[in-house]
């Protein structure tokens, strides 16, 4: 069946997302839905965000903006998106990480499938026998401070799908809101919390 929207979405795709996610579990955004009451109608939740997205017309709400202490001290940010938007995120992530998983460092562990911090662990156990030195580095407020023209210059290098690319712009456009409803444009950054961004959740 031919379809008469611009972007070419499957259903399926959709579907599977919404799968991913309902294992994932997670919180209520903005707009407080949980994922039982997304199921209440799902259907036709699942259609309006299929049609929404294959029209061009998604426009990400809000990420909701929770605050979590630190072991260390003080308080890192967590942004958390709509049950809507977690599957709209998880379609994206169903056909970018094909093609951009491969192009990662055999080493590189973090946030990436198959992989996971245990089997760091364990290579670095093998590999203290084999050198006596170790190179450690962290860049303070990495997610935070995200330049988003570079990040969009770098997945536009592997990424053709309009669609896609689309999206990703606007995700990484929406506005934070706090607790008391205040809405925090953001210029910069990627909030730590949702699919398509690296996450503890």
């Amino acid at each position: 069946m031919t379809s008469t929207k611009p972007y070419s979405i499957a259903k399926r795709t959709v579907w599977e997302a919404y799968q991913l996610v309902r294992a994932n579990r997670g919180a209520a955004g903005v707009d407080d839905e949980t994922i039982a009451m997304f199921e209440q109608n799902l259907s036709g939740n699942l259609y309006k965000l299929w049609n929404r997205m294959s029209s061009g017309s998604y426009f990400p709400p809000p990420v909701k903006q929770v605050e979590i202490p630190k072991a260390t001290g003080g308080t890192r940010k967590l942004g958390v998106p709509t049950v809507s938007d977690r599957i709209a995120q998880a379609v994206a992530k169903l056909m970018i990480e094909p093609v951009l998983d491969p192009l990662f460092h055999p080493d590189s562990y973090g946030y990436r499938p198959g992989k996971s911090a245990k089997q760091a662990i364990a290579v670095t156990r093998k590999r203290c026998w084999q050198y006596d030195w170790v190179v450690e580095f962290d860049i303070k407020a990495a997610f935070d401070q995200i330049d988003h023209d570079l990040l969009l210059k770098a997945v536009r290098k592997h990424i053709k799908v309009d669609w896609l690319l689309l999206y990703i712009e606007r995700w990484l456009t929406a506005p934070f809101e706090t607790a008391d409803g205040t809405r925090l444009p953001r210029a910069r950054g990627t909030p730590q919390g949702g699919v398509i961004a690296p996450t503890t959740t």
